[in-house]
């Protein structure tokens, strides 16, 4: 699936920043949802994929309910589920939201296609649906995320510098993500737009349900094929999927090879800082959060959309989505400081614990 106005990233910041003010400015006119105007006593149905990767439960889940609080003086209320990557379950919640009449959905899919149904069913309940990081099917209402193919091209940027001239003699594996997620396959075209021609792939996956120990079994598989004196380097699509490539990488005795991710998460920054992991892609959480909850806001409220979402996106059965994409940064050990500390996402404090004080120090992250 190729995303429309992908040139809008670079302006994407401005757009989601601007997007931090209330709903209330969103403009008066309803939206074509048809939603009936209300006020700031309004119900959200909030519908997360999984809580095995640590940002869905804590942070995208705890910035959107503080958001909505915010953005209608504490009257609002955030009804949450999450799905544990099951697409049957998440279809069963929203058909439970739907029933118990919430305001407007959020909805991150399990299965981008297998939420369709559901979707329209929200619709014709005159329920408005914003699709929150990943593009699901269906007639949604809104769409907020990072520019995917962006985040694989970062990834395999990084792998390439990672690589410098290792990259002309030998492999790398590609651990991508699930097929059933529209954003895998985004990353794995950003990925290979970058890495296709530079360096040979020697075997390539697609993980079944972004699953740590599928990607650590994949990698095993990858290494008995290549022989672990032909692997440089591995593109993997998180830092979940990371950990278990680290993890098959060490028991075969195979040291120095870069190991790409995303997400950030303390887990992968802690590998960063230690050398076991090359990178991760950073992206800012509470700005796609903020999207969310704003688009959300304004579509119970019957408001319009103009004054945040300003690009469009088309879905493989929704043209022309309002939508705002936020960009990413490369996370290397480089740059801690400046981006998930920072931003507060983690503290100094959380990141370098015992075994990791003096890499730490090493590093000047103190």
């Amino acid at each position: 699936m190729r995303r429309a106005a992908l040139a809008i990233a670079a302006g994407a910041m401005a757009v989601s920043l601007a997007a931090c003010g209330s709903a209330k400015e969103s403009g008066d006119n309803a939206d074509s949802s048809g939603s009936a105007k209300k006020g700031d006593d309004i119900k959200v149905g909030l519908l997360l994929p999984e809580n095995a990767t640590a940002r869905y439960e804590k942070f995208d889940r705890v910035l959107i309910e503080k958001k909505v609080k915010e953005l209608t003086g504490g009257k609002g209320e955030v009804v949450y589920a999450n799905a544990k990557q099951d697409a049957s379950t998440q279809n069963q919640q929203v058909d439970t939201m739907v029933t118990n009449k919430v305001d407007v959905l959020i909805v991150d899919a399990v299965d981008s296609k297998a939420i369709a149904g559901s979707v329209k069913k929200a619709k014709d309940a005159n329920i408005p649906v914003v699709a929150y990081d990943r593009l699901a099917e269906g007639p949604i209402d809104a769409y907020t995320s990072f520019d995917n193919v962006t985040v694989g091209k970062t990834q395999g940027e990084a792998l390439l510098k990672a690589l410098g001239d290792k990259a002309k003699d030998g492999q790398i594996v590609m651990m991508n993500g699930s097929s059933t997620d529209p954003n895998a396959a985004q990353f794995k075209e950003g990925a290979h737009s970058v890495l296709d021609g530079k360096v040979k792939v020697g075997r390539e996956y697609d993980t079944k349900e972004w699953k740590p120990e599928n990607a650590n079994a994949n990698m095993e598989g990858a290494i008995s094929a290549l022989g672990k004196d032909k692997i440089v380097g591995v593109y993997s699509a998180n830092d979940g999927m990371a950990g278990g490539i680290i993890t098959a990488l060490k028991a075969a005795g195979i040291a120095d090879v870069p190991v790409t991710g995303q997400d950030a998460e303390l887990s992968g920054v802690q590998r960063i800082v230690t050398g076991e992991q090359y990178m991760s892609v950073y992206k800012p959480y509470p700005q796609e959060a903020d999207v969310a909850a704003e688009m959300a806001v304004a579509l119970a409220q019957g408001k319009s959309l103009d004054s945040i979402a300003k690009d469009k996106v088309d879905s493989p059965t929704t043209k022309a989505v309002p939508s705002v994409l936020v960009p990413v940064v490369s996370l290397t050990k480089d740059n801690i400081k400046d981006t998930v500390i920072k931003d507060g996402i983690y503290t100094v404090s959380e990141i370098c614990t015992g075994k990791y004080k003096a890499a730490c120090d090493k590093i000047g992250l103190e």
